[in-house]
């Protein structure tokens, strides 16, 4: 009886969320360019998709690239974009496999949202450290794969707040539609906090990464000054 009516609450749970979906990495949007000069001259997003965050950094910098393997998306985000006026930053976007090849940069700003655990850690750290310019700043929103007391309780505490947040963020309504942004293909994460912090110490000296809400861990490096 006890598994019958938890599984009818899941289930009663996940319609919820689905009638009311929200983008769990554009809610960590603001707090990423909290961690960003005021003003720089060139940024790139990794794993760009519809542009969002692409359209915020262009608003602190001169050129911003936006890079994604989808080239479906990318259209669209080219739509969503507005050909820059006068003075205004100039956005281009690329179609490219990050796992491969990235623009050479260097960067002043480097981004990368829910994409990091799509592709091989060390080898993507070590690429996108490459392209970021001296002084420069690079910031990841992950996934991780959750293991340990820590990671299932703040697990159980995002499950709780998940359809508080939607019904706010959707107004108390049902939405008409996904977000574009939500559209992107999903994988679930191979390493752990534990695993992807060893290789940014090893990698990145100095890099911070914490534990977040809603299934996310964020990563902060600041390449040395010259």
């Amino acid at each position: 009886m006890t598994t019958t009516r938890t599984a009818r609450l899941l289930d009663a749970l996940h319609r919820f969320n689905a009638a009311h979906p929200w983008d769990h990495n554009a809610h960590y949007h603001p707090w990423l360019l909290r961690q960003l000069p005021r003003r720089f001259t060139t940024a790139l997003d990794v794993g760009c998709g519809s542009g969002d965050l692409v359209r915020l950094l262009a608003r602190r910098a001169r050129e911003v690239h936006g890079v994604d393997a989808d080239a479906e998306v990318l259209d669209r985000a080219r739509e969503s974009t507005p050909v820059p006026a006068r003075g205004r930053a100039a956005v281009t976007y690329t179609v490219a496999d990050a796992s491969r090849a990235l623009p050479d940069g260097p960067y002043d700003v480097i981004t990368c949202v829910a994409v990091l655990h799509h592709l091989p850690l060390a080898e993507t750290l070590t690429r996108l450290r490459d392209r970021l310019a001296p002084g420069g700043t690079l910031v990841v929103v992950g996934c991780a794969r959750a293991s340990g007391a820590l990671d299932h309780a703040l697990g159980l505490v995002a499950v709780a707040l998940n359809p508080l947040v939607g019904w706010v963020k959707n107004g108390g309504r049902p939405a008409s539609r996904r977000p574009t942004s939500m559209t992107a293909r999903t994988r679930e994460p191979r390493e752990t906090c534990a695993e992807i912090s060893r290789t940014a110490r090893r990698l990145l000296p100095g890099a911070r990464l914490r534990r977040r809400l809603f299934w996310r861990y964020t990563l902060v490096w600041r390449a040395p000054a010259p």
